[in-house]
């Protein structure tokens, strides 16, 4: 098929011969290589021989430590001679001494460094061999692992298999058959009954019980022949083998792959089989059939010590790989999966269905989540109402619902403010309340000596301590009655700024004694504390005080009570009165004794055993202190430790101190107490509570603080939201002229800053208003001050100073402190501040008339009205108004005022005078003159 060209030695030339060089010799030669159809093609071949000298240096390859003795190659020809050159061609020189001395030397290296790569390449083998060897084991052992596991788990199921079986057969046998025998007999029963052991096919799968017939098929390729190996090894003995017929029913496969396992020559096989013996080779540990014992496992072919790690699967690495693939983890964990996970999906799961707890607002991760669904389903299900949500949105309450009971859940609804549920007004059994003293509240007009009553009783004198002699402060205390009796009185400022602070002592009190002076009668805070107490649903005892004045009049103060449907037992009423003299203590035993009277009637009774809840009456910041709340226990008993919640403030209690300075360990129902822990100042009139742990307490807390933050935003919205463009703008020209007073307002006690910012927020008018821009309660601190310089204001200290650093910031500024004491002074000063922001009231007075008799023109001044003054007085620089046909034209100043050629300061009635105005030349005669002075009168609120 291939013609062959050789050109032979080359002839002589008349060329000069090439100069010699190391390079090695090479031939070339033609061959022509035919094709089908009568294609030819002529290549070149080129034949490169190795120089003889050479060959020494060519570096041996190590043979491999498995491999048997033979040779792996077979000896190379020795290289033909090259011709002869001519006699006239150079020949080579001869070596000395020192180079053959060098390439000894280099062929020593090279002998050397062929020596020790050769050590490292077989320390690197025998360390490869060692890690081979050590996966193989450790595959080996986790095989064994997963065979025990494999075994337990097949006899479980065969020992359920077998309970669940003979569970049937007693439902369906008839009962007239006798009995069968238990299911442990059955099994202890020798094989010998059933018929002959049939052949399986592979590996534990029981073979077709009849005759079966095989169909025809066209020869294919031997897939079990073994391809030859690549290395010096002889060939397995097993390979080919024949399909193994295997009557014990191993539960184990071998480690060979069946894949290379030569079929049987009298043997067919359709695709069902060759999907049987695939399973049955995935399936280790498989029972043989019902009946049948635990067949014993097959020996593994131990792999040899050079195995390499797997690679990818293809045609040539199948084919011509040296060493026995085995099964993977994952094709491992696939068998496994269709063992079980397919029998257990074949059933379909029973959906859980929960109780979802739902509140006002909601995402859709988190709604899922709570339904322990699919965020794409509950997405799906919002595509389908009409709503493109993503799993981030949020969504309302109503929506959330609709989704879950569409979905079978049962729903829930909470709301935010389920926070505070049981918080307060738990009820109490009736086995668990005792007596409690009775909380009374002493309220009446400014000056009609409630404080002065109260220290008749308390025998205090605490009304020598209060600036101005008036109470600005709410009070409570605890007193022991000549009967033996307990009795908290709280006592309450009788000014009209402190509405609030009557209006809290009334919630929390039992019994108001209304305190009318004698001397004075009925006063307008006298008729607001009765609606307070009618307010409140609490009886009232009225105690006439100052019957020792010599101008008293108690039968006044019944009679003017009459107006306010208050009558007195004296006239024929149910209302308690005493006459009692807080100076000369008359009576005041009786009065006590009404209020023992009337707390009986009442049957007061709380549950000291239970958390105990209140109401703060009052609450300041302490600087040495910190905020200190006082508050009134009605249930329950307050102890030191426990965590209070007030409004949004939260605590530990720290301390408990009585009224009379004394620390307590604890507080029983209706007694007074200061708290000290709080990690701010609570509002007064905040319900306290104890709660179980500091979690539960941010959590109303948090709550409250949202709510009052809504609420102020809400306020804010509401100046400016939901209007029209045109009411907004009628406001702002409206308030465009109202001037403000800034005011930063500092005091005590809460209930004091809260009646201050209330009675200025009273003052003003359409023209001016106070604006208070901050107000709390303890010292003046740097920020007040700060804030005052920012927005011009003035800072209103009550009953507190400032820092030092605030007086040396406020020096700086130019920012005005003011302090106070008495709340009238406070108030004085502010009104009259606003008085002088207001524009002053004008008034004209009217001096005179005068009428024109001629007009003169005098140059370089203009035009000179010659006037007769008919009644009053005409005054230089005045104001005028000329009146032309009662109509005023002109309305200015008088310029000049002359008398003949003199200037004059007025001209009386009756005279004659020249007036010239300013600014203005239109004058006739005829004109009246009407002359008056306008007159500033300064404004007050």
């Amino acid at each position: 098929m291939t013609d062959t060209k050789n050109p032979g030695d080359k002839t002589l030339s008349v060329n000069p011969p090439k100069t010699l060089s190391l390079k090695r010799p090479v031939e070339q030669s033609t061959v022509r290589q035919s094709f089908s159809h009568g294609r030819t093609k002529q290549v070149v071949v080129e034949v490169k021989r190795r120089a003889a000298g050479h060959e020494v240096k060519e570096p041996v390859a190590p043979r491999p430590p498995q491999a048997p003795a033979p040779q792996a190659t077979a000896p190379r020809p020795a290289a033909p001679q090259p011709p002869q050159r001519p006699a006239s061609s150079m020949l080579l020189r001869t070596l000395s001494d020192e180079e053959k001395d060098a390439r000894q030397r280099a062929l020593s290296e090279a002998r050397s460094s062929e020596a020790e790569a050769r050590r490292i390449a077989e320390d690197e083998a025998r360390q490869r061999a060692a890690a081979v060897e050590r996966e193989r084991q450790e595959r080996e052992a986790a095989a064994a692992r997963q065979r025990q596991e494999e075994e337990r788990r097949r006899q479980e199921d065969d020992q359920k298999r077998r309970v669940e079986m003979a569970a049937r057969q007693r439902d369906e046998q008839p009962p007239a058959r006798p009995a069968a025998p238990p299911p442990q007999a059955r099994e202890a029963a020798p094989a010998p009954q059933a018929p002959a052991p049939q052949p399986t096919q592979y590996y534990g799968r029981p073979a077709p019980s009849g005759p079966r017939e095989f169909t025809s098929r066209p020869p294919m390729r031997d897939t079990g022949a073994r391809p030859p190996r690549l290395d010096s090894r002889p060939p397995r003995s097993d390979a080919p083998r024949t399909p193994r017929i295997d009557t014990t029913a191993p539960s184990e496969p071998a480690v060979a792959r069946p894949a290379r396992q030569a079929p049987s020559a009298n043997t067919t096989r359709n695709r069902s089989d060759d999907v049987d013996v695939k399973a049955a080779f995935r399936r280790p540990g498989l029972s043989a059939g019902p009946g049948r014992g635990p067949a014993p496992a097959a020996p593994k072919t131990p792999k040899t010590t050079n195995d390499k790690p797997r690679g990818r699967l293809t045609l040539s690495t199948a084919t011509g790989s040296e060493d026995e693939r085995t099964r993977s983890v994952a094709s491992f964990r696939r068998r496994v999966q269709r063992m079980t996970g397919h029998r257990a999906s074949d059933v379909a799961k029973e959906r859980v269905m929960r109780e979802v707890i739902i509140p006002e607002t909601i995402t859709i991760q988190e709604l899922a989540n709570r339904m322990t669904e699919r965020g794409v389903d509950v997405i799906r299900l919002l595509m389908k109402q009409g709503a493109m949500h993503k799993i981030t949105d949020v969504i309302d309450a109503d929506t959330a619902q609709l989704i879950a009971e569409e979905m079978g859940h049962t729903v829930k609804r909470v709301a935010e403010s389920d926070v505070e549920e049981g918080l307060f007004d738990t009820p109490d059994t009736d086995e668990t309340l005792e007596s409690r003293p009775a909380v009374v509240t002493i309220m009446g007009h400014v000056d009609h000596g409630k404080t002065s009553l109260l220290d008749a009783i308390r025998k205090t004198k605490v009304v020598t301590g209060e600036a101005g002699g008036i109470t600005q402060h709410i009070g409570a205390y605890q007193v022991t009655t000549p009967l033996g009796t307990q009795v908290t009185f709280i006592d309450t400022p009788g000014h009209a700024a402190f509405t609030a602070m009557r209006a809290r002592g009334a919630k929390v009190t039992d019994v108001v004694v209304l305190v009318v002076a004698a001397d004075d009668g009925v006063m307008p805070q006298t008729a607001e504390a009765i609606h307070h107490a009618k307010a409140a649903g609490v009886p009232l005892i009225v105690a006439i005080n100052k019957v020792d004045k010599s101008d008293s009049n108690p039968d006044r103060v019944r009679a003017e009570l009459l107006q306010y449907e208050i009558q007195v037992e004296t006239l024929g009423g149910e209302t308690l009165e005493v006459e009692v003299s807080a100076k000369t203590g008359h009576n005041l035993d009786k009065l006590l004794e009404a209020i023992s009277l009337q707390a009986e009637l009442l049957d007061l009774k709380a549950n000291p055993d239970r958390a105990a809840e209140g109401t703060v009456i009052e609450a300041k910041l302490d600087r040495g202190r910190g905020p200190v709340a006082t508050v009134l226990v009605q249930r329950g008993t307050l102890r030191t430790g426990d965590i209070v919640v007030a409004g949004a403030e939260w605590g530990r209690v720290r301390a408990l101190i009585a009224d009379t300075g004394a620390q307590v360990k604890e507080a029983p129902p209706s007694m007074p107490v200061e708290v000290l822990g709080f990690n701010g100042t609570p509002e007064a009139g905040d319900r306290v509570a104890v709660v179980e742990s500091e979690a539960r307490a941010r959590e109303i807390t948090d709550y409250r603080e949202r709510q009052r933050r809504d609420r102020l935003a809400a306020r804010g919205a509401a100046s400016g939201a939901g209007r029209s463009l045109a009411e907004m703008m009628r406001e702002l020209k409206e308030g465009a002229g109202r001037k403000e007073f800034p005011l930063v307002v500092k005091g005590d006690v809460q209930g004091s800053v809260e009646a201050i910012v209330g009675a200025l927020e009273k003052v003003g008018n359409e023209e001016v208003r106070a604006r208070v821009l901050s107000s709390g309660v303890g010292a003046i601190t740097e920020s007040d001050v700060t804030l005052a310089q920012a927005s011009g204001a003035v800072v209103v200290g009550f009953n507190v100073r400032a820092h030092k650093e605030a007086r040396e910031a406020a020096d700086r500024a130019g920012v005005e402190i003011r302090y106070y004491n008495i709340i009238y002074n406070l108030m004085d000063d502010v009104k009259d501040a606003m008085s002088g922001l207001l524009a002053p009231t004008l008034r004209e007075t009217m001096l005179g008339n005068a009428t024109i008799l001629e007009i003169f023109n005098v140059s370089k001044v203009g035009k000179i009205a010659g006037c007769r003054v008919t009644d009053g007085t005409i005054e230089r620089g005045a104001n005028v108004r000329l009146i032309r046909d009662n109509v005023v034209v002109h309305e200015g100043k008088l310029g000049q005022l002359k008398r003949f050629k003199d200037d004059a300061k007025e001209v009386v009635a009756g005279q004659e005078c020249g007036m010239s105005f300013e600014n203005y030349q239109d004058m006739r005669a005829g004109d009246v003159i009407e002359c008056y002075r306008v007159e500033e009168i300064k404004r007050s609120l």
